[in-house]
């Protein structure tokens, strides 16, 4: 696989020196052995665990992803702070790169997609690869004009510093290490299980053209971020538990936060997406079509037929091509499905939707086109 920008083979990256710190946080979780476990430590650890998943809920992902409120310059200057005390780089750089993320969803331009990479590359690996290190402030063109953002991402490691440095104060040596570093490395495994697990282990409630699912587990430990199918059928919700029964402590908070009159304009699903009626974009059609027609092995008809061109003239009786095939010592010719045996399919293959018919219709068209346009009206087994 290469990067369609650069032409390059992904396999050629380095790690790069900024990623360098992230596993030295991870080594200096080891001198705990020589600092001791206090008591103040572990609060200090839990407190700062709880207070910063919600800045990664609602501050890297909800307000500066995807816009799901609203809330002051001021308000809006300290989850930034908040977020970034995490040392998960910072937040332009962050949601440039999940902004990324839902427009290729599964797709080989992912920047972390289980399906392509691999379950290790998505959880940590995609971090260590030199082209991530960059952001596209074009992506993020909505917040650039603030100068303190611009000062916070140059100087992404300013607020964990200060975290850091109020965690010695506190617990002393022990509380740096247990309360401050151990905090963080749980937040950033909480954080890329969403990235890896959150789309191989849980339920689809939601045809998104992409493999996000619903993980209750994972929604409890990261505030509600585990339901993450619900988020990908509408990613501009402030609310990620759609049903009474789905934990989101995030959204919780925030709405305390309205009625403080802290955030406002929240953003909610519509009754449609609610019950499952929306209709879907091209783009999730596309995909999940695209996701269909592949197990029928569209790859191989593709190229059978590019390697026997006389199969896709049309009119040519399936007879004669075989007797050409023959000749040829090519394999036999693969066997159509017909669209009635692609619906079956799509109806195991995902959940229910008012698409279902469309998503058949382009997989059915996918499979054509990869036939060379070949028509026949049956095609023996």
């Amino acid at each position: 696989m290469t990067d369609p920008k650069t032409d390059t083979p992904y396999d050629d990256d380095i790690l790069y020196p900024s990623a360098i710190p992230f596993i030295l946080v991870h080594i200096a979780c080891f001198a705990a052995i020589w600092t001791g476990v206090s008591a103040t430590a572990l609060w200090i650890c839990l407190a700062l665990y709880v207070i910063r998943i919600f800045a990664i809920g609602a501050a890297y992902h909800r307000y500066f992803s995807h816009r799901s409120f609203a809330t002051s310059r001021v308000f809006q200057f300290i989850l930034a702070c908040l977020a970034q005390s995490t040392t998960q780089k910072s937040v332009l750089w962050w949601a440039a790169k999940h902004r990324h993320h839902h427009l290729h969803s599964d797709t080989e331009n992912d920047v972390h997609s289980p399906r392509q990479r691999g379950f290790l590359y998505a959880h940590v690996g995609w971090i260590f690869a030199k082209r991530h290190d960059e952001t596209n402030l074009a992506k993020v063109a909505d917040f650039t004009r603030y100068p303190e953002l611009l000062w916070l991402h140059r100087f992404e490691l300013a607020p964990a510093v200060v975290m850091g440095f109020v965690a010695f104060l506190i617990g002393g040596w022990s509380g740096l290490v247990v309360g401050f570093l151990w905090s963080t490395v749980l937040l950033y495994h909480a954080t890329f299980c969403i990235n890896s697990l959150a789309h191989v282990i849980g339920r689809k409630r939601y045809v998104t053209g992409d493999d996000s699912r619903n993980n209750w587990l994972l929604a409890l430990f990261t505030f509600g971020e585990g339901w993450h199918n619900n988020h990908h059928a509408f990613q501009s919700s402030v609310r990620q538990g759609f049903r009474w029964w789905e934990i989101d402590p995030t959204f919780y908070i925030l709405v305390v936060l309205s009625w403080c009159g802290v955030v406002w304009d929240m953003k909610s699903p519509p009754e449609a997406v609610l019950r499952n009626e929306q209709r879907l974009g091209t783009k999730m059609i596309e995909r999940s079509a695209a996701q269909l027609a592949a197990t029928f092995h569209i790859a191989a008809i593709r190229e059978f037929f590019a390697q026997a061109p006389e199969a896709m003239t049309h009119g040519v009786a399936y007879q004669r091509s075989a007797e050409m095939i023959g000749r040829l010592h090519m394999p036999a010719m693969p066997t159509l499905p017909t669209r009635d045996e692609i619906r079956q399919r799509a109806k195991a293959m995902f959940a229910k939707t008012v698409s279902l018919e469309d998503i058949v219709d382009h997989a059915h068209r996918m499979i054509l086109d990869a036939a060379g346009g070949y028509r026949g009206t049956e095609v023996p087994a």
